[in-house]
């Protein structure tokens, strides 16, 4: 056995210690997107609920953004608060500009059906 002690060519001054790798901070920031994704869903979906759960979602990511975030992200605050705010007045365009051709509402009887 000493003869395996006098093979060991490693040499310790060549021995780097483990070192932790730094983190890369969180894992993503699951607020902003869903105020960035929101907006869309409100839009394509023409639905006024999403668009004002857009509003506030949006406006709590906002709201709640630190300085190292605002360095992190690429969109600011405030345009996910814009982007929410345009899918509102989207949902809410058939509401003031109606779509021609459709018939509108009338408070006379319906037609009568004919017979068979």
């Amino acid at each position: 056995m000493a003869s395996r002690k006098e093979k060991d060519m490693r040499r310790p001054d060549l021995v780097i210690p483990y070192q932790e790798p730094a983190s890369k901070g969180e894992g993503g920031d699951f607020g902003s997107t869903i105020s960035s994704t929101l907006p869309m869903a409100a839009i394509f979906l023409r639905n006024k609920y999403i668009g004002w759960a857009s509003v506030v979602f949006s406006l709590q990511s906002w709201l709640g953004e630190s300085e190292e975030t605002t360095k992190s992200t690429s969109t600011p605050g405030y345009f996910s608060v814009g982007m929410s705010l345009m899918s509102l007045v989207v949902t809410y365009l058939p509401l003031f500009l109606p779509q021609p051709g459709q018939p509108g509402t009338t408070t006379e009887a319906p037609a009568p059906v004919p017979l068979a």
